[in-house]
Formats: C-alpha cells, structure tokens, sequence
C-alpha cells in the first residue's frame, strides 16, 4: 500500500532518530536466533524488513530496503546495528530464564 508524503516524512524522522539512539547506544537491540538472515547486509542481496507493532492494535507499519523512498535509511539503520550487535551471541526469543522462571513461581 502506497504512504503520503507526510506519513513518508514522518516515518523518515522516525528512522533517523533510530538510528542516532543506536549509534549512540542508547537503543539496545538483540539479534534473534532465526529472525532473519543470518549474513551480513554486505554480503547478500536479501531486503531487510522493519516491522513497527502497536502492542494496542492489530495494525503494523513496515519498511523494507526496496523502499524507494525509505529503503536507503532502512539500510544505514541495519547497518548501524549489525555494527552495535556484532560482538553479541543472539538470543532466543521463547527461551526462559531461571530469573523470569522465578519471578513467576515461587
């Protein structure tokens, strides 16, 4: 579905600022194990896909690198945190920790 200009600007305000809180490291993000594709933005062609979920609404916002309009600020930010998560072992989204394990049981 095609977006207005404004939606556009918005959403292009949206992603400098993720990118900024990211190479500032005030925005922590985790490489899921199985979320997406395993090699690096530099070494394949496979588009990348920015998914923004209300947690109150059944509707989502998605961004992908084949944007024309968006796709190139989508790949500067998966290239600014594969650089910030580079170093991090990926994490498994349904693993349960003994600390969470704990906080739900007594």
């Amino acid at each position: 579905m095609a977006r207005d200009q404004v939606t556009n600007d918005r959403l292009s305000k949206l992603l400098a600022q993720l990118i900024s809180l990211t190479e500032k490291r005030e925005l922590h993000w985790e490489r899921q194990l199985g979320s997406g594709p395993a090699e690096p933005l530099s070494e394949t062609k496979t588009p990348r896909y920015l998914f923004i979920t209300p947690f109150d609404s059944p509707s989502c916002i998605e961004i992908n690198s084949a944007d024309a309009e968006l796709g190139s600020a989508l790949t500067v930010l998966v290239n600014v945190v594969e650089k910030a998560i580079e170093n991090e072992p990926p994490t498994d989204p349904f693993g349960v920790s003994n600390e969470e394990l704990s906080r739900l049981i007594s």
